[in-house]
Formats: C-alpha cells, sequence, structure tokens
C-alpha cells in the first residue's frame, strides 16, 4: 500500500523559510512525477510545483517561481519543498502527490500539513 506522508508545516513569519517533505513508502518511484498542491480556506486545491522524476524536469505555479525549489532524494525516496521569503498568501494546506505516469492524473496523495505564515 502506498503512503505518502508530508512533514514540515508549521507557524513562520512573512519572509522566512519552511522545507516540507513527503516520504513515500509501498513503492519506490522511479518514473512518473511527484508533486505539491495546496489549498488554503475557502479556496480550491491549486498546483504548486511538481518534477518528472525519470528527466528531473520541474515546473512551478507562477505565484511561487522564484521562491520554492522542488527537489528529491532518491535514496530516501522523498521530495522536498523548500520554500523562502513566505508571504501570508502561501498559508494554506500543502499535499504531496504522485503518480507513475505523467500523462495521468495523480494517484496517490498524502494527508497535508498545514502552512500559516504570518505577516
Amino acid at each position: 500500500q502506498v503512503q505518502l506522508v508530508e512533514s514540515g508545516g508549521g507557524l513562520a513569519l512573512a519572509g522566512d523559510s519552511l522545507t516540507l517533505s513527503c516520504a513515500a513508502s509501498g513503492r519506490t518511484f522511479t518514473s512518473g512525477a511527484m508533486g505539491w498542491f495546496r489549498q488554503a480556506p475557502g479556496k480550491e486545491r491549486e498546483f504548486v510545483a511538481h518534477m518528472y522524476l525519470s528527466s528531473g524536469y520541474t515546473d512551478y505555479a507562477d505565484s511561487v517561481k522564484g521562491r520554492f525549489t522542488i527537489s528529491r532524494d532518491n535514496a530516501k525516496n522523498t521530495v522536498y519543498l523548500q520554500m523562502n521569503s513566505l508571504k501570508p498568501e502561501d498559508t494554506a494546506v500543502y499535499y504531496c502527490a504522485a503518480k507513475v505516469v505523467v500523462t495521468t492524473g495523480y494517484n496517490y496523495w498524502g494527508q497535508g500539513t498545514q502552512v500559516t505564515v504570518s505577516s
């Protein structure tokens, strides 16, 4: 059974940095993609960043480009989201996701971790 477990969320001040981790178990993801999404109160879940695992290609939402960086540790089957220059509008529950084929939707989701940024 595949599980994605996020950690690293918490409370931050505007301008601070946080790093989220997503540890995958039950399957080693070597193809497909892993990514991060977020959902703010009263809003729909939105894409933040993802990485194609075979090529290392990354993509980011415009709202986080230049501030967030997605990376992966293959040995630990873990993906990270380094978040710098945090803004109050980054406040949301952040979800890790994974899929085994890049052209399909995400198959697996974590339970989410709360990030709260105060000004």
